[in-house]
């Protein structure tokens, strides 16, 4: 489980394509000073299990399912990701609720700087729009984000200097893709309606 509170901004240093999916060696000081074989990291939201690690670098595998549902097939040497890791059971839950299993990907429509603020535009599948509402969370290449607004197919973010500067959200420019995770307490508020709706007319 994630916050989606990014630690820092790594960087690609290897890619591995297999048969039927990718081995990434990645660096990242802050995420590897307590890393185990086995552990888990989130890459731009998409968590992944430590294969290696060593120094400051760790390699992680990533099957056809998640290359084919997420960004991760576009990344490449030199690649900018944010990385994060679990949530420690009593810590403080600084984003929100985040699973890093991505449902989906955008693009980055546009971006409008202001002072002291951006306002960045998402494109959002149709069957996730469902799941974005105004003033809701929503989660950005691993970055818990709060909707401004949020339309049929596309929504927005507006993003601080710290998460420009901190995150892949400062470098992404319009048709670049982004991996989006809409709040899990949504799509099981909507299993549970539709079930109950399912066993009401069933006892009718």
């Amino acid at each position: 489980m994630f916050t989606g509170i990014v630690e820092e901004l790594g960087e690609v240093t290897a890619v591995e394509t297999l048969d039927d999916a990718c081995r990434f060696r990645l660096r990242g000081p802050v995420v590897t000073e307590d890393a185990k074989h086995g552990d888990s990291i989130a890459v731009n939201g998409v968590c992944l299990t430590v294969v290696e690690h060593g120094g400051d670098e760790f390699t992680a595998d990533v099957m056809a399912e998640t290359l084919n549902r997420s960004s991760l097939g576009a990344l490449a040497v030199g690649s900018r990701v944010n990385l994060e890791r679990p949530m420690a059971l009593g810590a403080r839950l600084g984003g929100h609720i985040v699973q890093g299993h991505v449902d989906g990907t955008g693009e980055i429509l546009e971006r409008k700087p202001s002072e002291n603020w951006e306002v960045v535009k998402v494109s959002l599948p149709a069957d996730l729009s469902r799941y974005v509402v105004e003033k809701g969370s929503i989660t950005v290449d691993g970055i818990s984000l709060t909707v401004v607004d949020a339309g049929p197919d596309f929504f927005t973010v507006s993003l601080i200097p710290t998460t420009l500067a901190l995150t892949t959200l400062g470098l992404k420019q319009p048709g670049d893709p982004v991996n989006l995770e809409v709040d899990v307490i949504a799509k099981y508020v909507e299993r549970m309606i539709g079930d109950r709706a399912l066993g009401e007319g069933a006892a009718r």
